[in-house]
C-alpha cells in the first residue's frame, strides 16, 4: 500500500463515520510530513448545516491544530471529489495538494464540471491526484444510497 492509498483508507474510515450516522459517506484527512492534521466526515444532515461537508470539517481541524489558516505543506485526501464549495476553502487555505477517490458527476469541480483548483485567475493552484481507491469509494456510495432507497 502506498501513502496515497494509506491516507485515502483513513479518509474512508471517516466516510464509514458518516454512513454509521445516516449521513451520506464522504471521509476527509489532511495531512502534513506524514501525519493527520485534520479529520472530517459528512454532517450536513445531523447538524443542519450546508457548509459542514467533509472537507470543510477536516480543513477547520487542520487549521486549529496548526494554528493558522494557511495549511502550507498540506494534502487533502477525500472520498469524493470536492464540490465547489470546498475546492473554493482548499484554495483559500492553501493546501498543497488534493488526492481523491471517486469521481462527482453531478458537483465535482476538481476536474469533472469544471476545475476550481487549476484556474490561473486565482493566486494559487493545487496539483490534483484522482482515483485513488476509487472503487471503494464510489462504492460506499453506492451502497448508502441502495439502502436509502430500499427504505422508501
Amino acid at each position: 500500500m502506498n501513502a496515497h492509498e494509506f491516507f485515502m483508507q483513513a479518509a474512508i474510515e471517516e466516510a464509514e463515520k458518516a454512513a454509521s450516522i445516516g449521513e451520506v459517506p464522504i471521509g476527509a484527512v489532511i495531512v502534513r510530513e506524514g501525519e493527520i492534521v485534520g479529520r472530517g466526515y459528512n454532517l450536513r444532515e445531523t447538524k443542519k448545516d450546508p457548509t459542514l461537508h467533509a472537507e470543510m470539517i477536516a480543513i477547520r481541524e487542520a487549521s486549529a491544530r496548526l494554528g493558522g489558516w494557511r495549511l502550507i505543506g498540506c494534502t487533502l485526501y477525500v472520498t469524493l471529489e470536492p464540490c465547489p464549495m470546498c475546492a473554493g476553502a482548499i484554495v483559500q487555505s492553501r493546501i498543497e495538494q488534493v488526492v481523491y477517490g471517486a469521481r462527482d458527476p453531478k458537483a465535482g469541480c476538481v476536474g469533472t464540471l469544471m476545475n476550481l483548483l487549476d484556474d490561473p485567475r486565482f493566486n494559487h493552484q493545487v496539483p490534483v491526484v484522482e482515483g485513488v481507491l476509487a472503487e471503494e469509494c464510489s462504492q460506499l456510495l453506492k451502497d448508502f444510497f441502495r439502502r436509502l432507497r430500499q427504505k422508501k
